[in-house]
This record gives structure tokens, C-alpha cells and sequence, in this order.
């Protein structure tokens, strides 16, 4: 019976031949912790290394240290310290400067222009390179040590005359930036005054159609006022002014023959919340005539507009939008219809076959389309987009030998209804 001797415990068995900072590791690990591990201690030569690392290079101590090395080597004549504390400068700069060249080009310069830029900086060096290898600098070396430049007089007569010359170029490049700032300028006054007079003009017209005794009651004088106030404003105005005033004229029904009652003439509702057209013998609030002859509408947007029997001799609707406009007895001859759209346009009214362009003196037949067509003589059809096959027949038939040659998807197979 062993009573007087403890039993060794287990624990006791493993802490022994443990070392202290064992036993720190496993009381951590015990506490649920990470392991504590003492770093071991520095040499010497480790803590001037560390402490080295601390020096920032780009420190405004150590550049001025090595500026005023470089100036004191300077001024008393001592190349070795100067050339020294030059090169400890110019090392200390580019410390400094290339990392903000590199965020710069980064941050202003795609990748492609970064190569772009390598590639024009690589190809200056292979051209100065392959003209030294040819021998060009010395040929412009002596060609140049053979001139007499006594002849040409003193650098400072020439380097004053340059300047002179620079002064010149410098004078006109800033009187041509003031007249290009002084027409901006000028064209957005233009604007700002044509758009008041057009709005003015909307509200005119506005006020003579809403008047209890207004247009739309068919009084004579008041639409003769409105012709005049529109012939006015359309020989005034650029095209993007004419094209907003038929916009307007349009969607508004003033350019439309309206169903007049034949007693006081008052437009007639069709029973739809508008009033009814009659392209026979309706009477329009405003009739174009003339006022478009001429006219360069290039560009416009057109669509809707309501353009039947006005006058567009020799109009330029060059790339215009016309979708859905209505050009039945209008005369457009010798007009320039290059790159319009057309698409359901409508430039005669009936079937195809037995539609014809207006005449004075005959009176239109919307049933059969005699008489109802536009004159299309001498218009050009230089790629005009979407032009139906019925309005390709009836261009062709009307338009006369020069434009048939014109026309998209050409003439073959139909005849020349107009004879010349």
C-alpha cells in the first residue's frame, strides 16, 4: 500500500518536459484563443534595414538636402560634389514623378492610346535611328557648313521677324474666333427672334379662328388677313420655321377644304368631333397658292402636312419626311425629291391606271383620280425611300423622259402618258 506517495495525474504527465511558452500556447488554446507566438529578437543589422525603410525618398528634407549639395558643389567649384548631389537629385525626382506620370497616362489614356502613344514615340526613334545610319545629319552638317550665313544677316533679324510673323498669325487666329463667336452668337438671336414671331403668328391666326365671328364662320376679309399674315411670315423664316408654321396649319385644319354650309358658309361638323373635308368644292381657311414656290424645305420633317393644290415649282424637299402628306394637285415641277420618304404619301387620289395630274381648267374626279394628281414634270426621284409600286406607275407615266430615268426601281414596261 502505497498511501503516502501521490498517483501521478495525467495532466501533470503531459505538462512535463514542456517549455514556458508551450505552456502559454496551450493555455490559449485552452481559452479558445490563437496561439501567442514572441517574435524573436533583431539582429542588428535587421533593425538598420527596418529603420531604412522608414526614409521616404520623395521627403522634402532629403530632395532640398540634395538640391543644396548640388548647388553648394556649384559654387565652390567642386565637380565631384556637384555631379553627385546632381545625380542624387535627378534619382530623387524621378522617384517622385514617374509614379504621377503612370496614374496620369492611366487615368487620361485608354490602353489603345497608351500603345498608340509607345508606337508614335517608338516610330520618331526608328526614323532619327535609320536617318543616322544613312548618314542624312552629316549631309545637313555639311550642307550647312557650306552656306554663308553672313548673307542672311544676324539670328536677331531673324528671330524678330518670326515673331513677327507669329504675332500676325496670332492676331488673325483671335480676330477669326471672334467672328466665329459674334455669327453663333448672331444665328441664336435669329432663332430666338424668328421664334417669337412665329409664336406671335400662332397666336394671330389662333385669335381670328376662336373669335365668334372667325374664319371658321368663312368671312372673307378675316381670311384674306390670314393669307397676308402667312404669305409675310413664310418669306421670313428659315426652313425649319416653314416647316413649323405648315405643322401647325395643318393639324390646326386651316390648310384643309372644309364642307361649308351654303347659306352663311359655316363649316360643317361631320358627327365625329370634327369637321368634314370636301376636296370638291370645300373652302380653305388659308389657301398656300404661291407662298412655297421656291422654297428650300430640305431636311424638314413634313409628315401629315396638308400641302394639296399649292404651288412648290422648283421647291427643294430634298430628304424630307413626307409619310402620310398630302400632295394631290400640287405642282411640283421641276422639284428635287432626292432621298424623300414617301410612304403613304398621297399624290393622286383613285386608281392608279386612270389617275392623271390636275388642269386648270378641268375639274377633278375623285372617283376615277382624272385630274386629281400632282404634276411630278421633271421632279427627281434620285433614291427616294419607300415608294409604293402604284406611286412608282404614276410617277413614271407623268414625270416625263428626264425623270423616268430617276425614279427607283425603274421605268420598264410603262408608258409615257405624258408624251415628252
Amino acid at each position: 500500500m502505497s498511501q503516502g506517495k501521490p498517483n501521478p495525474s495525467p495532466e501533470g504527465t503531459e505538462l512535463e518536459g514542456k517549455s514556458p511558452e508551450s505552456e502559454l500556447t496551450t493555455a490559449s488554446e485552452q481559452a479558445g484563443s490563437q496561439p501567442i507566438k514572441i517574435p524573436p529578437p533583431r539582429s542588428d543589422l535587421a533593425a538598420r534595414h527596418f529603420y531604412l525603410r522608414k526614409i521616404d525618398p520623395g521627403s522634402p528634407w532629403l530632395i532640398s538636402t540634395a538640391i543644396a549639395v548640388t548647388a553648394l558643389g556649384l559654387f565652390s567649384h567642386w565637380p565631384w560634389l556637384g555631379l553627385s548631389g546632381t545625380l542624387v537629385t535627378l534619382l530623387l525626382s524621378l522617384r517622385i514623378i514617374l509614379p504621377s506620370l503612370k496614374n496620369w497616362l492611366g487615368t487620361f489614356l485608354t490602353p489603345e492610346e497608351r500603345r498608340t502613344l509607345i508606337g508614335v514615340v517608338a516610330f520618331l526613334v526608328a526614323i532619327a535611328s535609320l536617318l543616322r545610319f544613312l548618314g542624312f545629319y552629316r549631309l545637313v552638317g555639311h550642307w550647312l557648313n557650306q552656306i554663308v550665313w553672313d548673307e542672311f544677316g544676324s539670328w536677331a533679324d531673324w528671330v524678330g521677324a518670326l515673331g513677327q510673323i507669329m504675332i500676325a498669325v496670332l492676331a488673325v487666329y483671335v480676330a477669326w474666333e471672334q467672328y466665329v463667336i459674334s455669327r453663333d452668337l448672331t444665328i441664336q438671336q435669329n432663332r430666338i427672334t424668328q421664334q417669337q414671331t412665329i409664336d406671335t403668328y400662332f397666336q394671330g391666326i389662333s385669335d381670328l379662328a376662336l373669335n365668334e365671328e372667325g374664319l371658321l364662320e368663312d368671312w372673307p376679309q378675316e381670311r384674306a388677313i390670314a393669307e397676308g399674315r402667312t404669305a409675310a411670315i413664310l418669306s421670313s423664316v428659315d426652313a425649319g420655321g416653314k416647316a413649323k408654321i405648315l405643322r401647325f396649319l395643318s393639324q390646326s385644319r386651316f390648310l384643309t377644304p372644309l364642307k361649308r354650309d351654303g347659306r352663311l358658309g359655316r363649316a360643317i361638323l361631320d358627327g365625329t368631333g370634327s369637321y368634314a373635308e370636301d376636296r370638291e368644292w370645300g373652302v380653305r381657311v388659308i389657301d398656300l397658292g404661291v407662298m412655297l414656290a421656291g422654297a428650300n424645305l430640305a431636311n424638314m420633317d413634313l409628315r401629315w402636312t396638308e400641302l394639296s393644290e399649292a404651288n412648290l415649282v422648283r421647291a427643294n424637299l430634298q430628304n424630307c419626311d413626307l409619310v402620310r402628306a398630302n400632295l394631290s394637285r400640287t405642282i411640283l415641277v421641276d422639284a428635287n425629291l432626292r432621298l424623300a420618304d414617301v410612304k403613304g404619301t398621297i399624290f393622286f387620289y383613285g386608281p392608279f391606271e386612270t389617275a392623271s395630274p390636275r388642269i386648270k381648267a378641268k375639274s377633278p374626279n375623285y372617283r376615277t383620280g382624272e385630274y386629281t394628281g400632282a404634276v411630278v414634270e421633271n421632279v427627281d426621284f434620285t433614291n427616294v425611300k419607300r415608294m409604293g409600286e402604284e406611286l412608282r406607275y404614276y410617277c413614271c407615266a407623268w414625270c416625263g423622259e428626264k425623270s423616268r430615268a430617276t425614279v427607283p426601281g425603274g421605268c420598264e414596261g410603262i408608258p409615257n402618258k405624258l408624251g415628252r
